[in-house]
This record gives structure tokens, C-alpha cells and sequence, in this order.
């Protein structure tokens, strides 16, 4: 199943049919579809994850742990999930990403998450203040939702231009990230919208990386970035990725949702120095822990573990041999530190 695709049971010559369709058609035919039909359009696990973003095993995990999401069973006893419960998932993904935990706002009904939400942009949106281009920021916006992604990439290329990689990267980047993301908790943008931006993003970073001098030879850190199953965003790795070369380093990326033992055996193969791998709220936070204690273990001692991201674990709980970093700026300062280090007899 394709994303966004859903199962819609109908009833056809007296027997129950499952018919697969897409979640925007059913949209523009949303007005010739009755209280009764929508009732019955379900969507199956694997379109759950893509759709929202949290993972299957979160899923099963909040079934277990706080009764919610409930899920019927289709004739395959497989799981199917009501358009409500979409619904709710997708604000209960917004407020994690905003820094929620999971054991507050899972339990709560709909009404209450909403709530929460607005109370969680309640103030100016993030980013928008204390970026030092905020007319930028703004228009930048507008093209998103405007759908203009010619103009949205010449736009982010300007930028790109004018202030160069490392502050494009933290001062444009980052503020824009953080203005969509409040779009979207604030249901003042959808998600195809925010993934249009992102794929657009990735396209002017990797024309960014890819106009940075290469590592002179012998140069480190070398850094592999990558995430682990469960973690589907890769946006701030290639931002990681940016500041690092910009700072020499030579970097390899796996790409998202790379197993651990894997990470292992390439951080071993590539003879890399760093590891650094992104978080989002879609991990839960034991298993964030549990995840990093365990590829620490697994890595050559000499080996540099680095975890980054919004997951809010990170930032309150200290993991023996891991070094967390809160923001994309303070990067250049350990990449100094460990060449230090290094250099030191």
C-alpha cells in the first residue's frame, strides 16, 4: 500500500469488500461520502506509520501501555485504524515533536490535545522573532504554502548564497524547520506540504555539500551519519552533514532507519571516527536510551558516539560515552575539541 492509501469497506452484492484508495481522493469525494462511509474507511498499520510518522512498534507499545490507539481487525486479523484515530495520532506526533512526552498526552482525549496544542504555540511562532531574516523566513513560508516550489528552491538558493553554508544552515535552515513545524501543530499546513519543503530543502543542501571543497587528505573527523529503525526523518542529518564538511570533516551517511548491527559493521568498514546519529519524538525515550547504551557497547571504544535532535531524552538524561548536542551550532566547537584531543601527546 502506496502512502496514504486506505482500506474502505463497502458493501457489495451483500458481502463486505476491501477496497484500497488514496486518502486525497477520498478527499475531493469527501462530499459524496456519508457519515456512515466514513465510519467504515480504515487505514492498515503500514499506512498509520507512513501517515503519521510513528512507528509501528510505538504503536503497539501505546496499545499495550495506555489502551490507545485501539484498533479493530480487518479478515486477516491484521490491524485497522479509524480516520479518529489518525487524527489524533497525527496531533499526538505534533505535540512529541514540540517536546511532550508520551505517558501525558497519549491518555488524552482529542478536545484536550488540541487544546494543549494551541496552548503550545500559544506565543509568536517560534523562529520567526529571533531569526535575523524574519522577512525571509515569512516569504519562505508564503512559497510553501502558495505550493510554489520553483520559487521556494531559487528563494532557499539565494539565501544559500548570501550567507553561506554554515549560517544558511543555522540561521535560515533552522528557524524555517522550526516555523513549519509550528504551521503544522497549529493545523495551518498539511503534511504533504511540509514533505514538499523537505524534499525541496534537500535539494538545495545537497547542492550546498556538494559545492564545499573536498577533505584534504588525511583530515578527520570522519564522521558516518545515520538513524536508527524507528527514526524516518533525515533532514537534520544532512544538515549535520553540512557543518561538518564545512569544517573538513569527511562524512558518509547511511540514510535513515539504518539497523544498529549495521551501523556497526560500517562504521567498522569505513574506518570511521564519529558516529552520529539523529532523534525525533518518534523514539520512545527508553528505547532511545536502550538503543544508544547498546550501539556504545557494540562500537570500538576509540570510536566517538554523537546522538542529536529534539528527542528531549537526550538533553535529561547523560549517557555514559555518548555526547548530545542540542543544536547544529555547537558542532564546529567538538569537531576542534576532538581534533585536540588528537593532536594532544
Amino acid at each position: 500500500m502506496h502512502r496514504n492509501e486506505i482500506t474502505l469497506s463497502q458493501e457489495v452484492g451483500g458481502k463486505r469488500k476491501i477496497v484500497q484508495d488514496s486518502t486525497e481522493s477520498v478527499r475531493q469525494r469527501g462530499l459524496a461520502l456519508n457519515d456512515r462511509t466514513l465510519a467504515a474507511i480504515s487505514l492498515s498499520i503500514a499506512a498509520v506509520e507512513r501517515d503519521t510518522g510513528l512507528s509501528k512498534d510505538t504503536l503497539r507499545v501505546w496499545e499495550r501501555r495506555y489502551g490507545f490507539p485501539a484498533p479493530a481487525r480487518d479478515g486477516l486479523g491484521e490491524r485497522v485504524y479509524s480516520l479518529d484515530q489518525v487524527e489524533k495520532l497525527r496531533v499526538v506526533k505534533r505535540l512529541l515533536d514540540a517536546g511532550h512526552r508520551p505517558g501525558r498526552v497519549v491518555p488524552l482525549p482529542l478536545a484536550d490535545l488540541q487544546h494543549l496544542a494551541d496552548q503550545t504555540v500559544g506565543q509568536p511562532q517560534r523562529g520567526l522573532a529571533s531569526a535575523p531574516a524574519s522577512s525571509d523566513l515569512r516569504a519562505n513560508l508564503a512559497l510553501i504554502r502558495a505550493h510554489d516550489m520553483t520559487a521556494l528552491r531559487a528563494e532557499l538558493l539565494r539565501l544559500l548564497s548570501r550567507y553561506g553554508v554554515g549560517r544558511f544552515v543555522t540561521e535560515v535552515v533552522a528557524p524555517l524547520n522550526l516555523a513549519v513545524g509550528d504551521a503544522w501543530i497549529r493545523g495551518q499546513m498539511e503534511i504533504y506540504e511540509e514533505h514538499l519543503y523537505t524534499e525541496v530543502l534537500q535539494v538545495v543542501l545537497h547542492q550546498a555539500i556538494a559545492g564545499l571543497p573536498e577533505p584534504a587528505e588525511g583530515d578527520g573527523p570522519r564522521v558516518l551519519l545515520s538513524t536508527l529503525p524507528g527514526e524516518p526523518h533525515g533532514l537534520g542529518l544532512l544538515m549535520a552533514q553540512a557543518v561538518l564538511a564545512l569544517e573538513g570533516c569527511p562524512c558518509l551517511s547511511t540514510g535513515v532507519q539504518t539497523p544498529l548491527w549495521d551501523i556497526v559493521l560500517a562504521a567498522r568498514a569505513c574506518r570511521v571516527d564519529i558516529v552520529a546519529l539523529g532523534f525525533t519524538g518518534c523514539t520512545p525515550p527508553n528505547q532511545v536510551v536502550d538503543n544508544l547504551v547498546e550501539l556504545r557497547a557494540k562500537l570500538p571504544p576509540g570510536l566517538a558516539l554523537w546522538a542529536g535532535g529534539s528527542a528531549p531524552v537526550l538533553h535529561r538524561r547523560p549517557i555514559e560515552g555518548v555526547q548530545s548536542f542540542a543544536t547544529l551550532d555547537t558542532l564546529p566547537a567538538e569537531v576542534q575539541r576532538w581534533r585536540a584531543a588528537r593532536a594532544s601527546p
